[in-house]
């Protein structure tokens, strides 16, 4: 028997509210923060909102840029950068936060989500 586990979209906020090179925060179901980030070419990413080396809530406030071709936020904390594709971290081993796929739909952008 197998089980699957349920992924809904949910609607966070208006795509224009988060300017490109930036972040914004979002509450999910069941409390889970997430930092929604755009780049150039509507390119969106999402990542657990969490600085795993902190503790603190923070990475949507983040640098973002560009690390020899990965995209990247740096925590405002202690600047450790996460890639924004996987949630890697870059200058820690073994160091991540959770990655979650991320679309706009009718100008509303929305993250996968399974509560």
């Amino acid at each position: 028997m197998t089980t699957s586990i349920e992924r809904t979209w949910t609607a966070v906020c208006a795509a224009g509210a988060v300017p490109e090179w930036s972040g914004v925060a979002a509450l999910l179901d069941g409390g889970t923060q997430v930092a929604i980030f755009r780049l150039p070419g509507d390119r969106w990413y999402a990542l657990s909102n969490v600085d795993p080396i902190s503790g603190a809530a923070v990475l949507s406030r983040g640098i973002v840029g560009d690390a020899g071709g990965v995209p990247v936020v740096a925590s405002p904390v202690y600047k450790e950068r996460f890639d924004l594709r996987t949630g890697a971290c870059l200058d820690a081993e073994g160091v991540s936060v959770a990655a979650y796929r991320v679309r706009v739909a009718g100008g509303v952008v929305e993250v996968e989500f399974s509560p």
